[in-house]
């Protein structure tokens, strides 16, 4: 299931998600390229996580298709979707880290539950993961309960780059970062990028973070994408919602100051 060089490693057709007769997504349609960061905008509750959720086949949808990967997954068998969840790295909105386990056993935990690897080999893949994302391999040992906010996220991004994805999933992955914290996560999401080659599908309200980060954007208004090309072309987009979002003077100066 290799995808060609210029063929999107995900292909979302008129899709459709519906809770207890609520449609939250209709008819959404997106493609998301090779190797390159997708950040994924909208208000409060416009469905952008369920979007990813979505993806992940963690949500039914009620229509439409979803590739990934090449592989259709309304018609996938339970191996094949195996197979292409080991392709897929994803760092949750509160690190959703195991509490009961350290950090190390937390990067180690998709490895057990994927590879067959002897203890030694996982604990040395799982420090290079952990020292990869910044983190000091003397904290291999907390407990998620020791970690601040931002080691907590790095964690999370450890334990999603331990099967050496090829596509990275990220949900608002600098919410509650100060500035300082977000700057330096956004660094190292371009550094990821560009050494490891991966695909990124950022669900984000961070301006600041779209404009550092993001080589596209899309954005999610009426249960839909209503707009997806480059930052340059979203601030100039007609669409109603796109436009108050990105035209208005506090996303002005947050984009400003993440172009920078």
């Amino acid at each position: 299931m290799d995808v060609a060089p210029h063929e999107p490693v995900i292909q979302v057709r008129n899709l459709a998600v519906a809770f207890d007769g609520r449609a939250v997504l209709d008819n959404l349609s997106l493609d998301v390229n090779r190797g390159e960061i997708l950040g994924v905008v909208g208000a409060s509750g416009a469905g952008k996580s369920v979007l990813l959720r979505t993806l992940l086949g963690l949500i039914p949808k009620s229509g439409g298709s979803v590739r990934v990967l090449r592989l259709d997954l309304s018609d996938a068998s339970v191996q094949e979707r195996r197979s292409v969840g080991r392709r897929c790295g994803t760092l949750f909105q509160q690190g959703a880290l195991f509490s009961s386990l350290s950090l190390m056993e937390n990067v180690q935990f998709p490895m057990r539950e994927y590879l067959d690897l002897s203890d030694r080999l996982r604990k040395e893949v799982a420090m290079a993961k952990i020292e990869m994302v910044g983190l000091d391999p003397n904290d291999a040992d907390k407990f998620p309960a020791q970690l601040s906010g931002g080691m907590t996220k790095r964690a999370a991004l450890a334990r999603a780059l331990a099967l050496d994805p090829e596509i990275l999933f990220l949900d608002e992955p600098t919410s509650d970062l100060d500035n300082i914290a977000a700057d330096e996560f956004d660094s190292l999401i371009r550094t990821l990028r560009r050494t490891l080659g991966l695909t990124v599908f950022m669900v984000t309200h961070d301006l600041e973070s779209v404009g550092r980060v993001c080589d596209r954007v899309a954005a999610i208004a009426d249960k839909r994408i209503v707009f997806a090309g480059p930052l340059a072309a979203a601030v100039q987009a007609q669409d109603p919602w796109v436009k108050a979002y990105f035209g208005g003077p506090r996303a002005r100066a947050a984009l400003a100051a993440g172009l920078r």
